[in-house]
């Protein structure tokens, strides 16, 4: 992670305003930083000293649960907010969030900012808008793992979480986030490899038709 400095920001502050969340002026309170993929933006049980706006690059967010299992809750893309949830104090700790490529995020300090923003009318009525089009995208891809074949969710999946062409998610979180069996994961990815969608690699896969990925993707979209 790396905070950007007065020269850096700026450009990024120009190109991807926020103002309109706010009634009051929100750049004075922001910081810009930079991680790195495979970074975490937030550690699971911690709790979050920034309000996030993540404006480039995409992040996984899970949970570690008692026995050691760790399940894939969701992906992140930009734009959006991380850490709306803390803020209300409706989670007292994070779940983790992990880059999946580099990514740039502005970081509103909650402290500096807790009460301007719990009785901001403007941010207020954006942050309910948000946390509504959330939890309809997490009915929507309930519904859709019911209703689509795998070759069509993994193909979305591949094309979510892959970076730079390349796939190396672990099958077990993949099956759990799925909602299908090891064995019926490891025959679709075979099919792939056979229809040159993918090729395999010592440590994942490389896209080599992105296209046709895209074409079994088209009818779902997380």
């Amino acid at each position: 992670m790396r905070k950007l400095p007065i020269d850096e920001s700026l450009p990024y502050i120009e190109q991807y305003p926020i103002s309109q969340y706010f009634s009051f002026d929100i750049v004075p309170y922001i910081n810009v930083y930079e991680f790195d993929k495979g970074e975490f933006i937030f550690h699971e049980h911690s709790f979050p000293d920034y309000l996030y706006y993540m404006v480039e690059g995409k992040a996984k967010l899970y949970i570690t649960h008692k026995n050691g299992k760790i399940s894939l809750i969701d992906f992140i893309t930009a734009p959006t907010f991380m850490g709306e949830m803390e803020l209300l104090n409706a989670e007292r700790y994070s779940k983790g969030i992990q880059t999946l490529s580099k990514s740039v995020c502005f970081a509103i300090a909650i402290q500096e900012v807790k009460e301007k923003l719990l009785t901001d009318p403007v941010f207020l009525k954006m942050l309910c808008l948000f946390l509504s089009h959330k939890a309809t995208t997490a009915t929507t891809k309930y519904t859709q793992n019911q209703a689509y074949p795998l070759e069509n969710r993994l193909a979305s999946f591949i094309l979510l979480s892959s970076d730079q062409q390349f796939y190396k998610e672990k099958h077990t979180e993949v099956c759990d986030y799925l909602g299908v069996s090891y064995r019926h994961l490891l025959f679709v990815l075979a099919q792939f490899s056979e229809a040159g969608y993918i090729t395999k690699q010592n440590r994942g896969y490389i896209l080599t038709n992105r296209s046709e990925l895209e074409k079994l993707a088209a009818e779902i979209s997380y």
